[in-house]
């Protein structure tokens, strides 16, 4: 594993792996490495010659300042956890991504104003500024991203759709801990009593799902408002049951090809995101 921290080196090592007629797979992140990230490592791995892993906390996706001073950073760990798996860790600083000012503006019409978005105006603009710089410093073949932030997974394909990048994105099924809690770097800000009632997120989609058969979507909604409010240590922010390609609210479970749950809470002022598919055709 070589460890690189400037973009133009990492551009001629990569150069060398395709002369070779070898692929490239990449896994951005922003550190806080866990076993999700991991599974995403070891997805690309498989199905790459190369494997490239950027670690990059990015100021641009964050609007709330304070979120950004508290995001969890341990680089020293988070390498050596990925260290027996990946070829290439890009560690670029600030100035290496953003020498410039960054100024982009995309318009991915209502993917990036529901959700998360309603909540986070400019969010998804910076994910698209980091993301388009990363893929234009490695050029990778595939890109792999977790299902967990379900959201960003549809905006990052219109991304690539925006600018014709000849990159498959590739998404990798959440991975979660023994009691349904999805692994995110924002947990290690939980303490232990809160950690233990964070799993009531994924317990509730999970009562959710069963009534797909007899509630509509808005119901189950409603339901699921319900229980968030009796659930005193919890503050719901949306929990939107949408369509998995154009993001749209679902007005009826036939009506779509697939449907997924969508939840954002505060949990002691930690928040946490996460998603489930509840129907397929």
């Amino acid at each position: 594993m070589e460890i690189i921290d400037k973009k133009e080196i990492l551009q001629q090592k990569l150069a060398l792996i395709r002369k070779q007629n070898k692929t490239i797979g990449f896994v951005p992140t922003m550190g806080a490495l866990h076993p999700g990230h991991y599974a995403l490592l070891q997805h690309a791995k498989t199905e790459n010659d190369c494997l490239v892993c950027s670690i990059f906390v990015n100021p641009t996706q964050f609007n709330n300042p304070e979120d950004l001073k508290k995001y969890p950073r341990n680089t020293g760990k988070d390498i050596d956890f990925i260290k027996d798996i990946c070829d290439f860790v890009f560690l670029p600083s600030e100035e290496e991504i953003y020498p410039d000012t960054p100024s982009e503006n995309y318009d991915f019409a209502c993917l990036d104003k529901v959700m998360e978005g309603a909540f986070r105006p400019g969010h998804f603009n910076g994910v698209a500024m980091v993301v388009k710089r990363l893929f234009d410093i490695i050029s990778p073949n595939a890109a792999y991203f977790g299902k967990k932030d379900f959201q960003q997974t549809v905006i990052i394909r219109k991304l690539v759709q925006i600018h014709s990048l000849p990159i498959q994105i590739v998404l990798v099924d959440t991975v979660r801990e023994a009691d349904g809690l999805a692994f995110s770097s924002r947990n290690a800000l939980l303490s232990e009593t809160k950690r233990k009632q964070a799993p009531f997120i994924y317990q509730t989609m999970i009562k959710a799902k069963t009534y797909i058969q007899t509630k509509s979507p808005r119901d189950i909604e409603q339901w699921l408002h319900n229980q968030f409010a009796e659930n005193k240590e919890f503050t719901l922010e949306y929990a939107d049951i949408v369509d998995a390609d154009s993001l749209l609210p679902v007005d009826n479970f036939n009506e779509t090809q697939q449907a997924v749950l969508c939840i954002a809470a505060y949990l002691d002022k930690i928040r946490l995101i996460d998603n489930l598919e509840l129907n397929k055709i």
